[in-house]
């Protein structure tokens, strides 16, 4: 006695076999992979947030800190223009005369008309790691003030503060912790957060990259999570990039590499009289203080305004640079220090008793890597592009922290019962399984800090899965 199955097609009086039925489908790799980027991308979010939102903040802050230090320290950097300009070589004397316990290392010329001319100090009472920067007025020989300079970038106390908060939450070694947390995923999310976004089924593509409208919802929270965050994707990837460079651990990796590939920055050699002096090198600025030199000994010596007429000679051209005087062993290095487009950072060292060109090095011919490495640390540190540059960071830093507060909203309108993705990894083919733990292993071992944080973030999942699957059990023994 057999019973009909209506949904199945009437086959009596036909020949042949019954048909197979057909195997279900495998998911493809994007199916299978989905679900584990879900995962990753909100636990990750929401732990790394913390760190970026910090980063972000201070960010924002060492972007705007340019224009700030223009008007607190207006006073030291700016005089009315004059007709004639003093010699170099007197406003260095006028320096020493207001601070003779100190040690010319350095002098600045103003780049602009009404700019101030900084001299450099080696100092016992300057803050460690920076130097004393006197203010002389070019036209009338005026000191206009001292104030601690500090790195190639000669920041003032005010974004020098900015800076330390950003770099380490002036923590020294320790709270340099946080800030490769922060890059290391910040890259990560990014990248995840994007294939995501991308992959997304959505009705209207201009949805890709502008938020939807409508009522106040979780789906619009994302739309506009997403959305900025496309716009935002490369210069978050750059931030990320670059700032790994000044990293504790992953930095000293990306420095080895750097070497391995040919494209170590090139050092200027200025040893005179059988020295081993070398001009400092490039990698220097967010997070390097300036080292003052050795005095040189008493010798012949052309000053600074013929070692200034030397270098124009030797074909240094640009408005801005930076005189460093001689050390124990070693000429004076004349450096160009325009870094805005397009970039002049040519430089010369020159014997200090007759002007003759020991060695000259032009920006042209750095290996690429070390120009584009150069170009990088500069556009994160806001002086490649000058203002221009400084907005950038500042729209990237903002775009960052609202995307860190629309991301804490869909987790707090998400329903706690609806778990992201948990255990997602347990079901990829082993085929994309083992490629994809090779590549974490060695972006792991790359990026030190981050491995780590990943490794703790897996046992955390694991121990979770026991605890809900204990609960699960326990749940099934009460019922029966």
């Amino acid at each position: 006695m057999t019973i009909d199955d209506p949904a199945r097609p009437d086959t009596a009086g036909t020949a042949g076999p019954a048909e197979a039925p057909a195997p279900p489908r495998r998911p493809g790799a994007w199916a299978s992979l989905r679900p584990l980027l879900l995962r990753l991308h909100f636990t990750a979010g929401l732990l790394a947030a913390p760190f970026l939102l910090v980063a972000a903040l201070s960010g924002l802050l060492y972007a705007l800190s340019f224009q700030a230090e223009k008007v607190v320290y207006a006073h030291e950097l700016e005089v009315p223009a004059g007709d004639a300009v003093l010699p170099l070589d007197r406003q260095v004397d006028i320096a020493r005369e207001a601070n003779p316990d100190g040690t010319v290392t350095a002098v600045w010329p103003g780049a602009e008309p009404g700019a101030t001319t900084r001299v450099l100090m080696a100092d016992p009472e300057a803050p460690e790691g920076t130097s004393l920067a006197v203010f002389v007025d070019p036209y009338t020989g005026d000191v206009r003030g001292q104030l601690p300079s500090y790195g190639s970038s000669g920041a003032l106390p005010l974004r020098t503060w900015i800076d330390g908060l950003h770099r380490d939450l002036h923590l020294g070694e320790p709270g340099r912790i946080y800030s490769e947390l922060a890059a290391g995923w910040l890259f990560v999310l990014v990248l995840g957060g994007l294939a995501l976004w991308i992959a997304r089924r959505r009705t209207k593509r201009r949805a890709l990259l502008l938020p939807e409208r409508g009522p106040k919802s979780r789906r619009r929270t994302l739309s506009w999570h997403g959305s900025v965050g496309v716009w935002a994707a490369l210069g978050l990837l750059l931030l990320s990039a670059t700032g790994l460079t000044w990293s504790r651990y992953a930095g000293e990796n990306i420095g080895t590499l750097q070497d391995s590939l040919g494209g170590a920055t090139p050092a200027l050699s200025a040893g005179v009289a059988g020295g081993d002096g070398a001009a400092g090198g490039e990698h220097a600025g967010h997070g390097a203080g300036h080292q003052p030199a050795a005095p040189a000994p008493a010798t012949a010596d052309i000053g600074v305004d013929r070692a200034v007429a030397a270098a124009r000679a030797a074909g240094l051209d640009s408005a801005s640079i930076a005189v460093t005087l001689p050390a124990d062993g070693s000429g004076y290095v004349v450096k160009e220090t325009d870094k805005q487009f397009p970039v002049e950072l040519d430089s010369v060292a020159l014997d200090p008793a007759d002007g003759t060109v020991l060695d000259r090095l032009r920006f042209g011919d750095y290996p690429l890597l070390a120009r584009l490495t150069r170009i990088g640390i500069d556009a994160h540190t806001g002086v490649f592009l000058g203002l221009f540059n400084q907005l950038a960071l500042a729209a990237l830093a903002l775009a960052l922290t609202l995307m860190i507060l629309w991301g804490y909203r869909m987790w707090w309108l998400r329903s706690p019962r609806r778990p992201v993705g948990r255990g997602a990894w347990r079901k990829l083919p082993v085929t994309l399984l083992l490629p994809l733990a090779a590549v974490t292993a060695l972006v792991g071992w790359f990026v030190p800090l981050l491995g780590l944080s990943l490794l703790a973030l897996l046992a955390a999942e694991a121990v979770l899965a026991l605890v809900t699957r204990a609960r699960t059990n326990r749940g099934r023994s009460t019922e029966a």
